[in-house]
């Protein structure tokens, strides 16, 4: 590489929308010149989780404005783009079809190279992007979305599974014990923001998987918990479970999280003993968790473990992660971008498959 080059990243695997635009050159980090993001948390609202359909077609509104925010905040012509990177999978296929159709029409129309992108090794990949960016190797959980996974990472396109979810992730978890106590969609951050008000000790459940002597992880019986739990409170009150008094509500979520942040903090702390390694990055959505990062980082500082987070700002998904990823792919030449413009999408996409 003799030049630094541009790449223009679109994400729109769910319910954002991201562009962002990053420069790298041979050696160094990716730098993050600019990036933009549309949530649609309130258009979901109403249905309670995402309704695929509505996505796609709101994908369709915001890619190409934020795509000329992101080209006026950094500067930058749309014919000074090298590379175009998409998401390609996985995530909802509409949604997917929308990003990987106008970033290979933008390829086309600029006759420059486009690169599908894995959504779990951007959000992987995404703590480089942060004032203290990681070095390889680490240990990684990833908890976005429905996946809940430990790997061992050498290097960008390295990664070794350690464990993870065989039923609902840790996200799934957060999410859907906040719908029973009737908290507002997206559930998992309304439940740790009541959390901070309850007593995490005030109702005894599961911890699944704790002590399996392995690293995979299952939510699927606590949320089950959760909600027998949420029941016995609505009947000794005689009241629909919603209405239950706030400090209950609070005291079910604090409960509901100290189970899921023990499980999640106590494995991977196996998995750096496992491994020998003394670095731990944390990606994905429920990585903004407060009192998940804050057990972390007490447990991490009495071992003298590294943990590395993403910027808040870009936890959920976001097109920054997406042009990161593909740069590093360049950057370390583990994938080579194409002028091919047929293109396709993963919906079912496994990480360790990111070769296929």
């Amino acid at each position: 590489m003799t030049k630094a080059l541009c790449v223009l990243g679109i994400e729109s695997s769910c319910d954002e929308t991201g562009v962002a635009l990053v420069r790298f050159a041979s050696h160094g980090l990716p730098e993050l010149l600019a990036h933009a993001l549309y949530s649609q948390i309130q258009m979901h609202q109403a249905y309670g989780g995402v309704v695929p359909e509505l996505a796609s077609r709101d994908h369709i509104r915001r890619v190409l404005p934020l795509t000329q925010q992101v080209l006026g905040e950094s500067g930058r012509a749309l014919a000074e783009v090298d590379v175009v990177a998409f998401t390609r999978g996985p995530g909802l296929a509409g949604a997917l079809l929308v990003g990987a159709g106008v970033a290979c029409a933008l390829g086309a129309a600029l006759g420059k190279p486009v690169l599908g992108v894995h959504h779990l090794e951007g959000h992987l990949l995404s703590p480089f992007l942060s004032a203290d960016p990681p070095e390889f190797p680490f240990v990684a959980l990833l908890v976005s979305g429905g996946h809940t996974q430990l790997m061992r990472v050498d290097g960008v396109g390295r990664y070794q599974m350690l464990g993870e979810t065989i039923d609902d992730a840790a996200g799934e978890a957060f999410d859907k014990s906040a719908k029973m106590l009737g908290l507002p969609y997206p559930g998992g951050a309304a439940l740790g923001q009541l959390a901070q008000m309850g007593d995490s000790t005030a109702y005894k459940l599961p911890r699944p998987l704790l002590h399996s002597g392995d690293l995979d992880f299952s939510f699927a019986g606590l949320k089950t918990a959760v909600m027998v739990q949420t029941k016995k409170c609505a009947v000794a009150y005689d009241i629909q479970a919603h209405a239950l008094p706030l400090m209950v509500l609070a005291d079910l979520a604090a409960s509901t999280q100290a189970a899921i942040v023990e499980v999640l903090v106590k494995k991977s702390l196996a998995a750096l003993k496992q491994t020998g390694l003394k670095r731990l990055v944390v990606a994905g959505g429920v990585g903004a968790n407060g009192e998940l990062r804050r057990q972390l980082n007490a447990e991490c500082n009495r071992r003298a473990v590294r943990v590395h987070y993403p910027e808040l700002h870009l936890c959920t998904d976001n097109g920054a992660m997406i042009a990161m990823a593909a740069a590093m792919r360049l950057q370390a030449g583990r994938q080579q971008a194409q002028m091919v413009y047929a293109f396709d999408v993963k919906p079912r996409w496994p990480l360790d498959a990111i070769g296929a």
